[in-house]
């Protein structure tokens, strides 16, 4: 009898016990007896149902030690009645939420770990080739021959900045930390700021752009919808032939205004689609250049102005990705 709460009452039901079968014995045997009996009765019902509710109490204080120290799997769930049960139950919720929470916790974890992992590699093949040609550099006369191996370290450190540049995007998208704008914003605009960047490309390797524009206008951030388009005519040049053609083209409902962007390039393969807008997803047609994570910004940037982009695809006959910019939440 360790527990004060406990044993105190007790002793205290004992002694007005004693004294009130004392105080009956002065009037009777029987009926001093008959106190005493009651009297011990009830102090041992009072100490069964006590003993019993701190043992249930004990039960949950050894579940709980076993929760701190990261053990989720056993069930409390108690189906009767009584407060006790009801603190059971509570307990019981609680639990489960924290179980989720610390699964979700120890899968965020494990992305960030697969993660990190796959920026080092991004980050090591240009830095390799970069320590590698700077080596070269450094024992090479020929002007011509620096001059190249200058290029080569300037393309490297640009494919550098472009990866880094996209993960920060990325990250503070992923944190919450970067505001999108709901302005109104018009279709048009956005799609010939996206194609700016690629006109000489698009020249240089004879690729024809076909625009059918119904201009439409949409509640959304017009810089960060010029980087979404960006990415996705990017990916479709990577993929189109020299000779090739890009397609885009525009349509307007009462729920949406879409978005196509078409090429006629290599294609994705049936089992890459469903990976496409994963993080440093490379599939079997994709380009040597590519790491994986500009369709996984441009994906993440049209979720924030309540759009939705979808691609389909056949080897062999292109790609056409399309965005949908809704008019209202759905």
């Amino acid at each position: 009898m360790k527990n004060k709460e406990l044993y105190i009452p007790i002793i205290i039901s004992a002694i007005i016990t004693a004294v009130a079968a004392a105080v009956c014995f002065s009037f009777s045997n029987s009926a001093a007896l008959i106190c005493a009996a009651v009297g011990i009765a009830i102090i041992a019902v009072f100490a069964f149902f006590t003993i019993k509710r701190y043992r249930a109490i004990a039960n949950l204080n050894d579940y709980l030690s076993l929760v701190c120290s990261g053990n989720y799997d056993l069930d409390i769930e108690n189906n009767t009645e009584g407060e006790l049960s009801i603190l059971q139950n509570n307990l019981y919720k609680v639990i489960t939420q924290l179980k989720t929470q610390n699964e979700v916790i120890e899968a965020d974890k494990l992305y960030l770990a697969d993660s990190l992992a796959d920026i080092s590699h991004q980050l090591k093949t240009p830095l390799t080739s970069m320590l590698v040609v700077s080596e070269l550099l450094e024992n090479e006369a020929d002007p011509d021959k620096r001059k190249e191996f200058t290029d080569i370290i300037n393309s490297q450190c640009e494919k550098m900045s472009w990866l880094i540049q996209t993960l920060l995007k990325l990250s503070k998208l992923d944190a919450g930390t970067i505001e999108i704008g709901s302005d109104e914003v018009a279709i048009r605009a956005v799609i010939d700021e996206s194609l700016k960047p690629f006109l000489l490309t698009l020249d240089l390797r004879n690729i024809t752009v076909e625009k059918h524009i119904k201009d439409f206008s949409f509640i959304g951030d017009r810089a960060w919808s010029v980087e979404a388009l960006q990415n996705i005519i990017k990916n479709c040049i990577e993929h189109t032939a020299n000779g090739g053609k890009l397609e885009i083209e525009t349509d307007e409902t009462t729920l949406w205004g879409r978005v196509i962007i078409r090429d006629n390039g290599c294609g994705i393969a049936a089992e890459d689609l469903p990976h496409i807008f994963e993080r440093f997803y490379h599939g079997k047609n994709a380009s040597a250049e590519s790491v994986g994570i500009g369709l996984a910004l441009s994906k993440a940037i049209l979720n924030k102005e309540n759009a939705a982009v979808s691609v389909t695809s056949e080897e062999g006959s292109g790609t056409e990705f399309e965005i949908k910019f809704y008019k209202s939440v759905i």
